[in-house]
């Protein structure tokens, strides 16, 4: 059970280390930017502000939709053994995993809040969250593919 639940503790680990002052927009403009400049030329200094802040904000909708897929894995799982009908557990696991990724971004963002240098919103809880429902809603429709797939016997000689 516990080896199900390390990507979202993995998960937990990344955000951890990104909600200090060295993941804030001034430290990773510094690195992000000739990174950038190395594979698509020059930018204007009031252009890369633009990109910089949705390259940002692209990394929370997609770093906890990720951590949202953790959190799945470890409820699912966990909660497996007591609905076996994969519907269910999977409404009940990713409901989980919403709620974990919602309190855990309620939680880097009010930690952000007591660091100089960073900011805090609560608009970027609604983005990760809205990363999460995508990354679940996305899992569900792959899942729902796969389970209606024709299954293939192989015959025994």
């Amino acid at each position: 059970l516990l080896l199900h639940w390390i990507p979202a503790l993995i998960g937990i680990a990344v955000i951890l280390v990104e909600s200090t002052t060295t993941m804030s927009a001034s430290n990773t403009s510094r690195w992000l930017l000739p990174l950038w400049q190395k594979l698509f030329g020059p930018i204007s200094p009031e252009r890369w502000e633009v990109v910089h802040h949705y390259i940002r904000k692209s990394g929370h909708f997609l770093g906890y939709g990720t951590v949202s897929l953790g959190f799945f894995e470890g409820w699912r799982v966990t909660l497996e053994q007591r609905w076996s009908e994969w519907r269910v557990c999977f409404r009940n696991a990713a409901g989980l995993a919403l709620l974990s990724t919602l309190l855990l971004a309620s939680w880097d963002e009010w930690h952000q809040s007591f660091l100089p240098g960073r900011t805090s919103t609560p608009k970027d809880v609604v983005l990760d969250c809205c990363g999460a429902l995508a990354a679940q809603l996305i899992l569900f429709w792959i899942a729902s593919l796969v389970r209606r797939r024709p299954r293939v016997r192989i015959a025994a000689a």
